[in-house]
């Protein structure tokens, strides 16, 4: 439907641009009245209990919208180049806009699903304290193996080599996209440990590795949801500065040009 809608206003374009030679004023119009729509998705979220249609029904809008507006954009700027620092400065916003929109697009459809395949959903505003939580029973573990086995075997490579990876979040960059030397390099060097220990510190050390693959879970977690979460600090702010210049352009048509008349 989409492509149809898009094909026909290509075609119309270029039949009627030639009779039409202010058909850039109409564009550029529709182009607006589609952008101010697109910006008020934003507002709809904030304002869920008002009956203004389903959030579902006003994302598959501005999705498709959004797309829509890219044919504008290109008939509006009649398939040319931006010139002078203004122009450049609002083809490149608009861009921006649409890059980090398709982006987000990507993120929220494809995130959730790896999220549900490393433990379920963990709340965000939680991890820290879970975090804190297999710190310190993982500590604990390291400490209480000392006097119990008369042997610092475990302490020792609690403070070599986990100390730093439970003391905060690790690897996110990492986890963004599968990544999972760092957890395998860790796993391997407790198994190469394990070999060398009694039964007793085996369990020990079979407890901590439980804790770092339920820490490297949590390290997955925040490292993903961070994403689904900042991608709109970037999309956001540069669509009301896209706003912002789409008014000063109008503005500096209208005033220089004489408008549509």
């Amino acid at each position: 439907m989409l492509l149809i809608f898009s094909a026909a206003c290509i075609a119309a374009y270029f039949k009627y641009g030639p009779v039409f030679p202010r058909l850039s004023y109409f564009t550029g119009a529709l182009l607006f009245a589609v952008m101010v729509i697109l910006t008020l998705y934003n507002g709809r979220k904030k304002l869920p209990f008002l009956p203004l249609g389903t959030s579902e029904g006003w994302l598959q809008f501005h999705i498709y919208a959004g797309f829509f507006t890219a044919v504008l954009f290109v008939l509006h700027i009649r398939f040319r180049w931006p010139t002078g620092w203004f122009e450049i400065v609002l083809f490149t916003l608009y861009v921006l806009v649409t890059l980090s929109g398709i982006a987000g697009l990507i993120v929220t459809r494809m995130i959730p699903k790896r999220l549900t395949t490393r433990g379920g959903e963990v709340l965000y505003e939680r991890i820290p304290v879970i975090r804190a939580m297999l710190q310190e029973q993982a500590e604990m573990l390291a400490l209480k193996s000392m006097p119990a086995m008369h042997s610092t075997t475990i302490a020792d490579f609690y403070t070599r080599y986990l100390d730093d990876f439970f003391d905060g979040p690790r690897n996110l960059s990492l986890h963004i996209f599968e990544v999972r030397r760092p957890l395998n390099v860790l796993q391997n060097r407790i198994t190469d440990l394990s070999r060398y220990l009694n039964a007793q510190e085996q369990e020990t050390l079979n407890k901590i590795s439980t804790l770092v693959r339920q820490k490297d879970g949590l390290d997955y977690h925040q490292s993903l949801q961070t994403l689904l979460r900042g991608w709109l600090f970037v999309h956001i702010p540069l669509t009301y500065s896209l706003m912002l210049f789409s008014i000063m352009h109008i503005v500096l048509v209208y005033a220089f040009s004489g408008g549509a008349r």
